[in-house]
């Protein structure tokens, strides 16, 4: 029998007694003993009731158990719905009362909130904590570790990840044996993997970045991962040198950069680094490129398309783009309303089609059919452009849009202009309601800590440099702005924060 996505990846181990994982003490779970552990694990899902199809939804902490658990759901036939693990029990209860999971596993401290959830939606309810204890791992040390791998053809769904959902309903995005593998196997080779690779596995397992790119690619490639529970300075620093790549968030390589110990030495040996899942500052890639003679590998990746684009690995990479469409990948720009590509150089929707695409959202037909266009090209809700090289630049999201007097703005164009400025160390620009204008442009900066910057500053200094639709009628100072789990900015929240402070200053003005 195959199982499309779990033979490729540990079906059949090439060195089964090499290290897969290696924890942050030296200890090692070799390639055996992972194949061994999930065979333990799909037999006490199945004991559990869990049948080819169903889901299972998984809130526990990052552990060796728990990446077992994914790969352990798709042997045995079923469909992982990891989900974040700062989401709040009454987050959880949309989740799994839209899933209707058969198997819901939890950690073991939030087992008394998950317990109603899980009963209401007719499913068991097993734990697992970070340390690997729990009644799921208790119930798998009985079971034996050959399973019979449960046969999945390509179209059958591994995966259900929910989007954000900062706009409106939470969706699930169905993902199938061929999505996840054929987007696997491609950046294996975009991204030169190989075997003798050690990927310093610092990303969290709940989302497509650290489950389905850095863990499968681990796999694919046979290579082995150093496998943090989370991004500590400290420990990263102190692994380096043991490791061949990383893969990041932003975030992660600002931290290290506040490092006097992070240098050039230290990462001489370094093979690759790559970020996603939010825009990297294109100070930063300069300041990182400076600081230790390598070019972050910028991509472009989404919950319902894997990898869709990534700068390439030889060659240039550019700071403030994502790259080329990856091979069997099509990218176009084209007019929202109409579907129609636009020129080259212009902004418009960023649309993609290739392998890599999800099957649709569970159980939301209308809402799939929305978003894809008549050609099969999905509607990712970014806005972008494709430059004269074919590189592709994302401007925001369609949601961010700011109309304006009737006018698009493009608030990363106003936030590019702020971020240069003395003193501003990043910047969100958004729109808030406007009696006359319907959105007024609000510009939210982190100032650097003892800068000399002032609202009027800042309005004097941009001045000349956009249209006066384009700036901002109002400009706030914050020492943060707000990042999922991601790092990903939430605009979301920033909007509900200032449209009551623009509000004000209306009312007052």
């Amino acid at each position: 029998m195959t199982n499309i996505l779990f033979d490729a990846l540990l079906g059949q181990p090439r060195e089964p007694a090499k290290a897969f994982l290696r924890m942050a003490d030296g200890t090692e779970i070799s390639y055996a003993a992972m194949q061994a552990l999930t065979g333990k694990i799909a037999g006490a899902l199945v004991a559990l009731g869990v049948k080819p199809g169903d889901r299972v939804a998984v809130q526990v902490e990052k552990s060796p158990q728990a990446l077992a658990l994914y790969l352990a759901t798709v042997r045995a036939g079923g469909v992982f719905l990891p989900l974040n693990t700062a989401y709040t029990a009454h987050e959880i209860a949309y989740f799994v009362g839209d899933a209707e999971p058969a198997l819901v596993v939890c950690d073991p401290r939030t087992e008394n909130e998950i317990a109603p959830i899980a009963k209401r939606a007719g499913a068991a309810l097993k734990t697992l904590a970070g340390d690997g204890s729990g009644s799921l791992m208790a119930l798998a040390e009985g079971q034996p570790e050959d399973f019979a791998t449960v046969e999945r053809t390509g179209s059958d769904l591994a995966a259900i990840l929910y989007t954000s959902g900062t706009t409106g309903r939470s969706k699930g995005a169905m993902l199938s044996h061929d999505n996840l593998l054929s987007n696997t196997l491609t950046l294996v080779d975009e991204w030169r993997f190989t075997a003798d690779d050690v990927l310093l596995h610092v990303l969290p397992i709940f989302h497509t970045h650290g489950l389905f790119v850095a863990t499968n690619i681990v796999l694919a490639a046979g290579a082995t991962a150093i496998f943090l529970p989370k991004f500590d300075a400290d420990e990263v620093i102190r692994l380096l040198p043991a490791s061949t790549a990383m893969m990041g968030v932003p975030t992660f390589y600002t931290r290290l950069l506040g490092r006097p110990d992070f240098n050039r030495d230290l990462v001489a040996h370094m093979r690759l680094f790559t970020s996603g899942s939010a825009p990297l500052l294109a100070e930063t890639h300069v300041e990182f490129e400076d600081r230790t003679g390598h070019r972050i590998l910028e991509r472009y990746g989404m919950t319902e398309t894997n990898m869709n684009t990534s700068n390439p690995y030889d060659g240039d990479r550019r700071a403030g783009t994502v790259g080329f469409p990856l091979p069997g990948v099509s990218i176009r720009i084209a007019d929202p309303d109409t579907g129609k590509e636009v020129a080259r150089g212009e902004i418009g929707s960023i649309e993609v089609k290739g392998p890599n695409v999800f099957q649709g959202y569970w159980r939301m037909p209308e809402k799939t059919a929305s978003e894809f266009r008549t050609d099969g090209f999905f509607i990712t809700g970014d806005l972008g452009k494709i430059d004269a090289d074919g590189y592709l630049h994302i401007v925001g999201r369609a949601k961010d849009l700011i109309i304006s007097g009737g006018y698009n703005i493009y608030p990363k164009e106003i936030e590019l202009i702020l971020d240069d400025l003395p003193g501003v160390v990043e910047s969100a620009v958004i729109g808030v309601p406007h009696p006359d204008f319907g959105e007024g442009v609000v510009g939210v900066i982190v100032p650097e800590k003892g800068a000399d910057i002032t609202e009027a500053g800042v309005q004097e200094a941009i001045r000349d440099q956009l249209a006066r639709f384009k700036q901002p009628k109002r400009v706030f100072f914050v020492d943060s702005l707000p990042r999922n789990t991601m790092g990903k900015v939430q605009k979301n929240l920033l909007r509900d924060e200032h449209t009551a402070l623009f509000a004000s200053d209306q009312k007052a003005g």
